[in-house]
């Protein structure tokens, strides 16, 4: 490390600092932090989540502790105010830290709690958002794409600055943690970050248009006795991509009522029927499912109820209740082929 200014030594002006440990802004501290903490939790009796290295979980006569870290923010909770009050104490003795109150405001994203449950959103992010693009005098729209739009890579000319392109659209997929009626469109969109063109950024502008009017939407989570109930829709748009003919497989995922996971993403290769874009689109949602249960089931909320899935698809329904080799589908990968 260089020497930092006011404390240069004058006989050594050009040598360079040895550090013996990881400092704030090295590329290594948020790696060597999470180990140091990570270390700390395990030696007092807690688990680190297999499905979620940052979720530990703490389980003590009938005392229950969720922690989810993400580099230096912590949320934490719990069935036992006493045991988190008795555990927050215990990490301020051995750790420099300031204890927030209620959860309220975590990484961009505003909670509010009600009699009626938890809502989630980015109030304040996408107000910021608006005005940092100076388009927060933009006359709102009522959807965040047309039906008659198709993006290529050869729609309209260069854009001869690409930055404020890629600032835009990398700041909409940080929305998009409680915006999923953005998911798809965002997704689109973010294909063209190498080459933009000015249609590209017209569609960007369309979806801050959007936001201008939907600023108050977020995510409701409400307490339901459903709640281990899995249910999942999945649907692909075969040979939806004008340019490389790819699918796009689009899925949510709900607890219950809850609206908990969601997914937008071009299929890796070209599907050769609507049959087999909407199979592989079922397939990666099950994947996704089956990490969802594996939360809950370290949670302590198993999913004994067999999981619902709904696509609309017939053929690629049958392929899932009988996935033997057929002459129209037997070129399918078979990693495809587990659920």
């Amino acid at each position: 490390m260089r020497q930092p200014r006011g404390f240069i030594h004058p006989l050594f002006p050009t040598h360079l600092c040895r550090l013996r440990k990881a400092i704030y802004g090295l590329k290594q501290a948020p790696r060597a932090w999470f180990h140091r903490f990570s270390s700390f939790l395990l030696s007092h009796h807690f688990t680190c989540s297999k499905s979620d290295n940052s979720l530990f979980i703490f389980r003590q006569n009938n005392n229950v502790i969720y922690l989810l870290l993400y580099v230096d923010d912590i949320i934490i909770t719990g069935n036992s105010s006493a045991a988190i009050t008795s555990f927050i104490q215990l990490v301020a003795q051995h750790f420099a830290m300031k204890d927030l109150g209620d959860f309220h405001y975590f990484l961009g994203v505003q909670a509010v709690h009600s009699a009626k449950g938890l809502f989630l959103s980015q109030h304040k992010y996408v107000s910021d958002l608006l005005f940092r693009f100076h388009l927060h005098t933009l006359k709102s729209v009522r959807t965040p794409l047309t039906t008659r739009t198709s993006l290529s890579l050869t729609d309209g000319e260069l854009l001869a600055d690409v930055t404020e392109y890629r600032s835009m659209v990398g700041a909409l997929q940080y929305l998009t943690l409680t915006r999923p009626d953005i998911t798809y469109v965002v997704h689109l969109v973010s294909q063209f970050m190498h080459a933009p063109c000015t249609t590209h950024l017209f569609a960007v502008k369309r979806i801050f248009r959007y936001l201008q009017g939907t600023l108050d939407h977020g995510l409701w989570l409400q307490p339901t006795s459903r709640a281990t109930c899995v249910i999942a829709y999945s649907d692909a748009d075969w040979a939806g991509c004008p340019d490389t003919s790819r699918s796009t497989t689009d899925f949510p995922l709900f607890l219950g009522s809850n609206l908990v996971s969601w997914k937008s993403k071009k299929q890796p290769t070209v599907s050769k029927s609507s049959t087999e874009a909407e199979y592989r689109a079922i397939a990666y949602t099950v994947k996704d499912t089956l990490h969802v249960r594996s939360v809950l089931f370290e949670l302590g909320y198993p999913v004994t109820a067999p999981v619902q899935l709904f696509c609309d698809n017939i053929y690629a329904y049958y392929l899932t209740a009988n996935p033997v080799q057929h002459a129209r589908s037997k070129h399918i990968q078979i990693d495809y082929h587990f659920v």
